[in-house]
C-alpha cells in the first residue's frame, strides 16, 4: 500500500533537514506533484498518493536531497504573479527583483504619463523582468537581451507562455541595442564578487549559472560598463533601474551620478531594509 500524503511529506522533510537542506521544499514539491493548492494539500493530508504520484514525488525528492533547487526540480517559479519556466540556464527569479519591476513601473508611468515607451531589459535571463513589465504596461515596446543562447531560449518560451510580445536580441550588455535610443533601461546584472563564493549556499553555487551570479571588480564590473555605455543611448527623458548587491549602493550610485551628472540618482532599499535598487532618471 502506498504512502499517505502526510507520511511521504514527513519522511522527505526529515531527510532534507538531516542534510541541512530546506525541509519546506518537500511541501512545495508535494503541491506540484499532486496538483493541489496549499489549503487543499492540508485538507487531504491523510489521502493516499497514487502510484504515479508516489513515484514522481520520490524521484524529484531525490533531486532535492542532492541539493538541486526546488524551482529547477519542478521547472518553474512564480514572479510578479506570472509563472516562469526555469532551468540551469537561468537564475531563479528572486522576490527582491519584483521590487525593481514595481518601482520602475511606478516611476516610468509618472515620468512618461502612461504613453508608449521603448524599454530594454539587459541580461534578461528567464525574461522575468521583461515579461512582467510588458504584461503590466502593455503599450510599452519591450526589447530583452542576453549573451547566453540558452537563457534566451528560456526567455522566449516564457514570453510565449505569458502572451507577452517582446523582441529578443543576443549579445553582450548594450551591444545589441546600441543603434537605438531608449526611454527605460532595466537590468539585474551579475553582481556578486568572486570572493563571496565561499559564503554562498551550495544549492545556489552548485546549480545556478555562475555567469549570471559573479562579476569582476568586487562585483561592480557590469555597473561600470553600463554607466559608460548608456549615456549616448538614452533619450532626453529617461529612466534607468538596476538591481544591486546590498553593500554596493554607494559605489553604484557614484558610477551613475558621474555618468549622468544632471540626473536624479537614488538608492532604494528593499523590503528588508537593504540597499537593492539604483534609479537614475531625468525629465526634460
Amino acid at each position: 500500500m502506498t504512502e499517505k500524503i502526510y507520511e511521504a511529506l514527513g519522511r522527505a522533510s526529515s531527510l532534507l533537514e538531516q542534510r541541512g537542506l530546506e525541509p519546506h521544499t518537500a511541501q512545495m514539491l508535494m503541491e506540484f506533484v499532486t496538483e493541489r493548492s496549499r489549503a487543499s494539500l492540508f485538507a487531504d493530508l491523510r489521502e493516499p498518493l497514487s502510484q504515479e504520484q508516489h513515484r514522481a514525488f520520490w524521484e524529484k525528492a531525490t533531486e532535492l536531497l542532492e541539493g538541486r533547487p526546488i524551482q529547477y526540480v519542478i521547472g518553474e517559479e512564480n514572479f510578479y504573479g506570472y509563472t516562469f519556466k526555469v532551468d540551469e540556464n537561468v537564475l531563479i527569479p528572486r522576490p527582491e527583483t519584483e521590487e525593481l519591476v514595481y518601482g520602475a513601473l511606478e516611476r516610468g508611468r509618472k515620468l512618461f504619463k502612461g504613453t508608449s515607451v521603448k524599454v530594454a531589459d539587459i541580461g534578461t535571463g528567464s525574461g522575468a523582468i521583461a515579461v512582467s513589465f510588458k504584461k503590466e504596461w502593455s503599450t510599452c515596446d519591450v526589447t530583452a537581451t542576453d549573451i547566453s543562447e540558452g537563457a534566451l531560449a528560456i526567455a522566449k518560451h516564457n514570453a510565449t507562455m505569458n502572451a507577452a510580445d517582446i523582441r529578443f536580441l543576443q549579445g553582450d550588455l548594450t551591444a545589441p541595442i546600441a543603434h537605438e535610443k531608449w526611454d527605460i533601461v532595466l537590468s539585474n546584472p551579475p553582481y556578486i564578487a568572486n570572493e563571496e563564493a565561499a559564503q554562498m549556499s551550495g544549492t545556489v553555487l552548485d546549480h545556478e549559472p555562475h555567469s549570471a551570479l559573479f562579476a569582476e571588480e568586487d562585483g561592480l564590473y557590469f555597473y561600470r560598463k553600463l554607466a559608460e555605455s548608456l549615456p549616448p543611448l538614452m533619450n532626453k527623458s529617461f529612466l534607468i533601474a538596476v538591481e544591486i548587491g546590498y553593500l554596493q549602493g554607494p559605489a553604484v550610485h557614484k558610477l551613475f551620478q558621474e555618468a549622468f551628472p544632471n540626473a536624479l540618482v537614488e538608492t532604494v532599499q528593499d523590503i528588508n531594509g537593504k540597499d537593492r535598487i539604483i534609479f537614475c532618471e531625468t525629465s526634460e
